[in-house]
């Protein structure tokens, strides 16, 4: 129902166009929830993941401190539930154990958030527009990781498991290499526009000459590749690749084994892709590798690479700030998370929306993390 403010003064183009995409992004996320029972939103299905219904509420809790509180100014709605649904104050590792909203009080929580939103663009407007580009990335990135979570616990609908495990398309380019020729090229996202702040600014990068594979490796390629002693050689992995395969009793995924043999292989982590990658006499292209090759093209009418956007696709590149990065609008989006043991990943999968995964866009996670859709693209020296 629309508030008052909004039945009484027509709005802007662009408050309209950002409480739109509010709107879908949130039918989205609760549509995806649709069908799960309050046990299913309450449970922990991973250690490493939260439980479903603490997702929604901490959606809520990040819309009612941008776009309420900062940009609003509005006392938070619910202050006692700020350090709660906090990512930093409340690690996933204890979000379990504490007392938080049930799915009910969850969804409400949602929707006098929105309410407010909404009352709050149509009174101010939304400035430069960033903030509210922000929340709506912000949602559609935890539908992905909601996503993560119901297919470890094999809560995914069927349509979207099968979007999973969906062979490349009969026209993408054939298997094969691309020759990507040494120079300079123009790395992160341009000054106009939103963009996260681990994107900017643009810069420089000379590169020399590299191949890249047209397709990322298939479920069948990694069968091969496990069948073959993958898992048991030892002068493929790294020290710590090994070690963690160890400990862990680390095989392949299920996944690999049960989908279709010509679909990219899925839930493959960095130290598994980097052994890949040695056993087969090649390496996990640099992210600077991985951008040029996606936005470089000697046919502009034609992709060169396949199966962008099926899976993230690791990269050898630990993750940074580019050279004069600057925090926006926190820190705590990525400053503090860099020169540590993050590695990069580039692309999307079918989970992620290509409002978020742009070709600048960079993900990144532990190098022994494979609950994520993230998969293989190699690279070699020419």
């Amino acid at each position: 129902m629309a508030t008052p403010a909004l039945k009484n003064s027509p709005l802007p183009r662009d408050a309209k166009q950002a409480l739109g995409a509010l709107g879908t992004a949130r039918e989205r996320t609760l549509a995806l929830v649709a069908e799960l029972d309050d046990e299913q939103l309450e449970r922990v299905h991973s250690p490493i993941m939260s439980p479903l219904v603490w997702d929604l509420a901490h959606i809520a809790a990040y819309e009612d401190l941008w776009l309420g509180h900062r940009h609003g100014r509005l006392q938070l709605l619910r202050p006692e539930l700020a350090a709660l649904y906090d990512a930093f104050e409340t690690p996933r590792a204890v979000r379990g154990q504490i007392e938080a909203l049930g799915p009910e009080d969850a969804r409400a929580y949602m929707s006098a958030v929105r309410a407010r939103t909404q009352e709050v663009i149509a009174e101010r407007g939304v400035g430069d527009g960033l903030l509210c580009e922000m929340v709506v990335r912000h949602e559609l990135q935890h539908a992905e990781t909601m996503r993560q979570t119901m297919a470890i616990a094999e809560l995914l609908p069927a349509i979207e498991a099968s979007r999973a495990g969906a062979a490349l398309a009969a026209d993408d380019p054939p298997a094969g290499w691309l020759a990507v020729p040494a120079g300079a090229f123009a790395m992160g996202a341009g000054a106009d526009g939103f963009a996260y702040d681990n994107e900017r600014p643009r810069h420089a990068v000379e590169l020399p000459a590299f191949a890249i594979a047209r397709r990322p490796v298939s479920n069948q390629s990694w069968m091969s590749f496990s069948e073959g002693g993958g898992y048991e050689r030892r002068e493929w992995w790294s020290r710590e690749g090994w070690a963690w395969k160890e400990e862990h009793d680390i095989t392949h995924h299920p996944a690999v084994a049960k989908g279709r043999p010509e679909a990219p292989v899925c839930h493959v982590s960095w130290f598994e892709a980097d052994a890949f990658a040695r056993a087969h006499d090649t390496r996990l292209p640099t992210e600077a590798e991985w951008e040029k090759a996606a936005t470089w093209t000697q046919q502009p009418s034609a992709p060169e690479l396949a199966g962008i956007g099926r899976v993230w696709e690791w990269t050898g590149s630990q993750f940074v700030g580019y050279p004069g990065f600057e925090p926006y609008p926190y820190r705590e989006y990525s400053q503090v998370f860099f020169e540590q043991a993050y590695r990069v990943l580039r692309g999307g999968s079918w989970a992620s929306d290509p409002r978020v995964a742009t070709l600048t866009f960079r993900n990144w996670d532990l190098p022994q993390r494979r609950q994520i859709f993230a998969g293989v693209r190699l690279a070699r020296e020419l």
